[in-house]
C-alpha cells in the first residue's frame, strides 16, 4: 500500500478523526485571541469574522462527532 493510500485511509479511521478533532479545537484558541483583540480594539468587523469563523470550527467539529458515533455504531453492528 502507497503512502498516499495509507494518509486517506487515515483521515477516516477513529485515530483521524480524533486527530481532525484536535486541531479544530487548536484552531479555536487562535479564534479566541482574535475575538479578545477584536473587544480591546473595538474593531466590530474583526469580531465578526471571529464569530464566523468559531462557528466554522464548531460545524465541523460537530460534524466529525458525529462521524465518530457513527463509527461506534457499526462497531456495535458489526460485532453481531
Amino acid at each position: 500500500m502507497s503512502a498516499l493510500k495509507k494518509a486517506k485511509g487515515f483521515k477516516k479511521s477513529r485515530p483521524g478523526l480524533y486527530l481532525s478533532i484536535g486541531t479544530s479545537l487548536f484552531g479555536a484558541v487562535g479564534v479566541v485571541k482574535q475575538m479578545q483583540l477584536a473587544r480591546r480594539e473595538d474593531d466590530r468587523l474583526q469580531l465578526l469574522d471571529a464569530i464566523v469563523s468559531g462557528a466554522a470550527i464548531l460545524t465541523s467539529v460537530a460534524i466529525l462527532v458525529r462521524e465518530v458515533r457513527r463509527m461506534d455504531i457499526d462497531d456495535v453492528l458489526a460485532d453481531d
